[in-house]
């Protein structure tokens, strides 16, 4: 086996290598050059791509649904209704006698159904004791942390209707 050692009886292989293990630890001036150039890169590729797709976002539009007959829900009664589409179940509150409040019926937490608690004057998530308010949907107590989206609702004539939502 002395074909495989060198004159100075060094192993042979450590020659076709030119990695030394007492130098690995140490980054060179080439290696970082090159890491801070391609991670510049990327990140300047990432905000070209998030100023493009703001330039051609387009803000959804919402149909305008008839919710309610104006009077048809006493004060502080409810009525459940779909908006903007039928998998997207809304509650609506009529809180005075031309006030009407509507809001998402989805929790923001696990999305468990909210109800409204006429005692309490707010609506609540069973599943984890969550609570919002009624005037604008914002989180009392539990563990939601983003208001419930509300419903713009509009009263034309005897009609109430549901034009927007507000997230």
């Amino acid at each position: 086996m002395n074909w495989l050692r060198r004159p100075n009886n060094e192993p042979l292989w450590k020659e076709e290598f030119s990695i030394h293990a007492a130098d690995e630890r140490y980054v060179t001036r080439r290696q970082l050059t090159k890491f801070l150039v391609l991670t510049s890169f990327g990140m300047f590729v990432g905000n070209v791509w998030i100023l493009i797709k703001s330039i051609f976002y387009k803000a959804p539009s919402y149909p305008q649904q008839p919710v309610a007959r104006v009077g048809e829900i006493p004060v502080g009664g409810v009525k459940l209704f779909a908006y903007p589409t039928q998998e997207d179940h809304c509650i609506m509150v009529r809180t005075g006698e031309n006030e009407y409040v509507s809001y998402s019926q989805k929790c923001t937490h696990l999305s468990c159904a909210v109800y409204y608690s006429q005692a309490s004057n707010q609506l609540e998530c069973p599943c984890h004791q969550g609570f919002f308010s009624i005037k604008d949907g914002a989180v009392l107590q539990g563990p939601p942390s983003r208001p419930l989206p509300r419903i713009v609702l509009e009263t034309r004539g005897e009609q109430v209707i549901a034009v927007d939502v507000k997230v």
